[in-house]
């Protein structure tokens, strides 16, 4: 198995390295994909632009970009090498915030998705999008139980605890009010 994570442009806040392949790694574990070769590339619009433009004939940046090595007249010959997925991160954080998300809860959708093409999934009509977005749901839920707290809940979770367990008085309470 070869996973490969590139990270162009970057470090991108609020996408830690670490982070965003332990989510790869559960989805490819969930897809029992781990015989199989795949890279995922975080980048900037430029990038993702340009090869939207040569490949696809589509002069805009995108989300994400699938190049399935299953597909086209070698594709029989591609054996356990899936292919690429390549994410905008400028573009993913934009539609993030038009969603409320998390930028990291956005890519790791935009990876899935991109990871379901690379199987050759599509959404070209209502049924098969019902069911790809069904599906990218199941990954993102398996990316997410994968990762652990964020530190600063872990730190909030640990401050609530701290306080519970000092004696009332400490803490500002009392049973009866204070006569005055």
């Amino acid at each position: 198995m070869a996973i490969a994570l590139t990270v162009e442009h970057g470090p991108h806040a609020g996408l830690p390295r670490t982070e965003v392949r332990r989510r790869i790694n559960a989805m490819i574990r969930l897809l029992q994909l781990e015989k199989s070769d795949v890279s995922f590339v975080l980048t900037n619009d430029e990038q993702i632009h340009h090869l939207n433009k040569v490949y696809r004939g589509k002069d805009r940046p995108t989300d994400v970009l699938a190049f399935a090595m299953h597909e086209g007249e070698y594709g029989s010959l591609a054996g356990d090498v899936l292919g690429d997925v390549i994410v905008s991160v400028p573009t993913a954080r934009k539609q993030a915030l038009s969603r409320g998300a998390a930028v990291l809860d956005e890519v790791t959708m935009l990876l899935a998705h991109g990871l379901l093409h690379l199987l050759g999934w599509d959404h070209d009509t209502a049924a098969k999008d019902r069911r790809m977005k069904a599906e990218t749901a199941r990954l993102c839920s398996a990316a997410e139980a994968a990762s652990p707290r964020p530190k600063t809940a872990r730190k909030a979770v640990a401050k609530r605890v701290k306080a519970a367990s000092k004696p009332a008085a400490k803490r500002g309470l009392s049973r009866k009010p204070k006569a005055r």
